[in-house]
């Protein structure tokens, strides 16, 4: 499918993941987790599994990239669903080399086709996740155009991630604990700034420079900031070393740019552009 800036040529969202587009590395991963889930959850719990991220869009690199599922089961999650998702992280983690951690999501088909989550979870599950097993979701949800009403909804709750974020950082002991806050807090500061102008720029992306630099010219005097949180965001946690030059001390100095800085500012935009996002229960 031809696209531009990621619409189709109706001007909607095209999925942007395919299993043709998995790189040959990736091919076992992705085979065993079809088989692992199917083993693990079997039909009676499990509608439908999906990937997304880096390997469904062909761009995740050996050793480096993770391998995210999504699971959508036929009730709501049980401390049980729970348990067996992270045993099923844990071995195909532990058991393929090409992959630097296994996330799983757990939510139920009733949720994910929910009005409430029709541009939020909905969304996601149509447009950045690409089928692995059972029927396709996306069958039972609308297309989507980069509108106002899409980015109030996947990002218009910032402000509420603030608070959490800081108490991680000042409880952070170890270089690993920074280091997963920085990949949360930096993605999450990416894709909300670029839903931020996601209706101005036109489209769609998950590419994080591509991301950055479409902020950057809606928010030029906060275009290096974000261009920082973009490349903290891309620096890989496997191929860092003690001789890089991006230690934990400098991990911390950027959450503090982004979390008292950058954060505060964006949420407060986003709210006077967008509106806040829905309330959850």
């Amino acid at each position: 499918m031809t696209t531009t800036r990621g619409l189709d040529a109706d001007g909607h969202i095209a999925r942007e993941g395919s299993l043709a587009r998995v790189p040959a590395p990736f091919a076992p991963v992705v085979a065993a987790a079809r088989e692992r889930i199917a083993e693990a959850f079997g039909p009676d719990r499990l509608h439908s599994a999906y990937l997304y991220g880096s390997v469904p869009r062909g761009t995740a690199v050996p050793g480096v990239s993770d391998l995210d599922l999504l699971l959508a089961l036929h009730h709501e999650p049980t401390a049980a669903d729970r348990a067996d998702a992270d045993a099923l992280q844990a071995v195909l983690d532990a058991e393929f080399a090409q992959v630097d951690g296994v996330g799983v999501l757990l939510f139920d088909t009733g949720t994910l086709l929910s009005e409430l989550e029709r541009h939020d979870l909905g969304w996601f599950v149509a447009c950045l996740c690409t089928p692995l097993l059972g029927p396709d979701l996306a069958a039972g949800l609308p297309r989507y155009r980069p509108t106002s009403l899409l980015a109030r909804e996947t990002n218009g709750d910032l402000a509420l991630a603030l608070p959490g974020w800081r108490e991680r950082a000042a409880a952070a002991a170890t270089d690993a604990d920074v280091r997963a806050l920085t990949r949360t807090v930096t993605r999450r500061i990416v894709r909300t700034g670029f839903t931020l102008v996601m209706p101005r720029w036109g489209g769609w992306t998950s590419d994080l420079t591509a991301s950055a630099e479409a902020f950057a010219a809606h928010y030029p005097g906060r275009a290096d900031q974000m261009r920082l949180a973009a490349t903290a965001a891309r620096t890989p946690t496997a191929a860092r070393t003690p001789a890089d030059a991006r230690t934990a001390d400098a991990e911390r100095a950027v959450l503090a740019v982004l979390i008292d800085d950058l954060g505060p500012w964006l949420a407060a935009e986003y709210t006077a552009v967008h509106g806040e996002k829905a309330p959850r229960p």
